[in-house]
């Protein structure tokens, strides 16, 4: 199973929002991790056929989406960032509901809500209303959905965002399991999400693909960029000002700086560290940080 993007672009008005994306999946895990706005969504909707590419192609297994319409969208399972819940509906009735709307008869789809409620761990709740679920309920439900018709490929965007610590573990779990014989993308901007369960990683910056690689690859290229110094308490907020610091932790009258930087700070006390996928990022996205952080000024 192969699903095949070939310079894909998307364009709104005059905003290019995906940027000539070329990228193969098989079966596993797909972070998608990029700032909001880097085009995640754009890109993922794209491949559910909900948008077409302004120019570029998608296959699955050699053959263009757009030709092969219900084809497709039986493979296809996904979970959008926003996504809608009938409030006063339980969780088997609401899954009864969408395998009507994905073509399940009545009989296959109270045995496969009943399937997969259990996996999704919400098999005691299943009579109970939406609307008394916590946020990781929500969205273990949200998965439920769109496993109903055994995707082959299943498309999840932002779908930890609001999630305490630990339903993200739980949502986590799930998904490493699902992914035995699925296409799964996952986009995010919250790296632990990835960090543990994506088996390659794309990072999207201002609607290209930046770089891909597995965990391992792309902190690898951040190697003797990230430093650990002591500093004297009162020296923090000039130090805030001339470098980009992913960590700060008080011992006593010294502070412990974690900075990422192309140039060694200038301190006698820095030594290079093992860097994570958390320095990747913020080395890669600290200008759109500081644009952040100026707005809040």
């Amino acid at each position: 199973m192969e699903l095949t993007l070939n310079q894909v672009h998307k364009q709104f008005s005059a905003k290019k929002a995906v940027k000539g994306i070329s990228i193969r999946f098989n079966h596993g895990v797909y972070g998608l991790l990029g700032s909001n706005g880097a085009g995640k969504t754009t890109l993922m909707r794209m491949i559910c056929g909900i948008l077409n590419p302004s120019s570029g192609t998608i296959h699955m297994n050699g053959e263009e989406i757009s030709h092969m319409g219900e084809r497709y969208r039986d493979m296809l399972g996904y979970l959008p960032q926003d996504f809608g819940y009938y409030p006063d509906f339980s969780a088997e009735e609401f899954l009864w509901y969408v395998g009507s709307l994905k073509g399940l008869s009545l009989h296959a789809a109270k045995g496969k809500a009943r399937e997969l409620l259990q996996r999704v761990a919400l098999s005691e709740v299943a009579r109970s209303k939406i609307r008394t679920f916590s946020g990781g309920m929500k969205q273990r439900l949200g998965i439920a959905q769109a496993m109903l018709n055994d995707p082959s490929v299943l498309v999840l965007d932002e779908p930890t965002a609001g999630l305490d610590p630990k339903e993200r573990v739980r949502f986590r779990n799930l998904i490493a399991d699902l992914a035995k014989d699925k296409i799964i993308i996952l986009s995010t901007h919250i790296v632990a999400d990835v960090e543990y369960i994506a088996d390659q990683i794309l990072v999207m910056k201002q609607g290209a693909l930046l770089m891909t690689g597995t965990v391992e690859q792309l902190t690898a290229a951040m190697e003797g960029l990230v430093w650990t110094c002591h500093i004297s308490s009162r020296e923090v907020e000039e130090w805030n000002g001339r470098y980009c610091i992913s960590n700060l932790r008080h011992e006593g009258d010294q502070v412990e700086l974690r900075i990422v930087s192309k140039v060694k700070p200038a301190d006698r006390s820095t030594t290079s560290v093992v860097p994570t996928l958390e320095d990747f990022y913020l080395y890669h996205f600290q200008d759109e940080q500081a644009a952040i952080a100026g707005e809040g000024k």
